[in-house]
Parts: structure tokens; sequence; C-alpha cells
């Protein structure tokens, strides 16, 4: 059994030694072209503010609904 164990450590260590390839995300450090007004700032907060608790205001508003057994 230890040599079987042996073999196989031999034989996986040099692939897990091996450098792993990195993926970079294409991330630009220079200011935005474009400005991005107050206007669509408040538009696309308030979307993502009613994307995350809407459901959740959804299902605590009807919860006595959920509660009724039929």
């Amino acid at each position: 059994m230890p040599g079987f164990l042996r073999t196989i450590a031999s034989r996986a260590a040099p692939a897990l030694r091996q450098q792993t390839v990195s993926q970079r995300a294409s991330m630009y450090t220079r200011p935005a072209k474009e400005k991005i007004g107050p206007v669509e700032t408040t538009i696309g907060m308030s979307m993502f503010a009613l994307a995350i608790l809407g459901p959740s205001g959804w299902i605590l508003a009807h919860l006595e609904d959920y509660k009724k057994k039929e």
C-alpha cells in the first residue's frame, strides 16, 4: 500500500507544483470617459435597491397569506 501511495504522489506532485495561470480582469485605472450624472446614479441605485429589497418586502407583506394552511 505505501508503494502505491508513493507512486500516485510521485506522479501527482509535478502537476500540483506547476504555476497556475492566473486570469486578470480587464480593469482600467484611468478616469471614466463620460461622467455619470446624478439622475442616472439615482435611477441605477434605486433599481438595485428594488431588485434586492423588492422580493423580501413582498414576502414580508404577504406573510400571513403564507402562514395559512389550506
